[in-house]
Parts: structure tokens; sequence; C-alpha cells
């Protein structure tokens, strides 16, 4: 699967899945907007603080990965997806919600 890896504040390209990690995140974007560059910052930061070493984020433009972001209907963006061995979970918008996403990660009630 091809996209951007985002971990342990490192980028790059990958083309497999999260391996190992207990955590497997899908953030939508569209292009270089200011609301998915914040989205992307917003999670990148409340993973470090809080799953720091335990998840796996790929972040797909949908503008160049639109057949993606259709198989997992995408509708709105930011749209994150968040995969564990026990559910997935959708949350939409600029990921500025810290309860929110703890909230998806299962880490609150």
């Amino acid at each position: 699967m091809k996209g951007v890896h985002v971990e342990d504040n490192t980028v790059g390209v990958t083309n497999d899945d999260s391996g190992g990690a207990e955590y497997s995140l899908r953030l939508f974007i569209s292009g270089a907007s200011a609301n998915s560059a914040k989205a992307v910052l917003n999670l990148v930061s409340v993973c470090d603080t809080y799953i720091k070493g335990r998840y796996a984020l790929e972040v797909i433009d949908i503008f160049q990965d639109h057949e993606l972001a259709q198989k997992d209907h995408i509708t709105a963006v930011p749209s994150l997806i968040i995969k564990t061995s026990l559910s997935a979970k959708t949350l939409v918008g600029n990921m500025s919600n810290c309860q929110k996403i703890l909230q998806g990660l299962r880490l609150t009630t």
C-alpha cells in the first residue's frame, strides 16, 4: 500500500501495512491545504503523546489516490480511520479534538 508513513517523528514512503503496530491509522487529506496540514500535525502530536511507538500512520492525499478513498468510503476530508485488533472507527475533522481521538483509540470512555 503506497502512502506517506509517519512514525516516531519520521516521514517516508511505505508500501506495506502497519506490521506489528497496535494501532493502524489512515488519515485521508486533500492536498497541501492548511486544514490537511493541521490535521497531520494534530494527529502526530496526540499519537506521540499517548501511543508513541505503538502506531503506524499512513497519510493519503485523495487527489493522488482517489481509488483508495473510494474503497474506504471517504466522503469528507480530513478523515481518520483507526484500526485495532478489535474494531475500526472513522473520525472526521482537523484532529484538533484530542478527547475525540483518544475515544477513537479506546484510551478513554
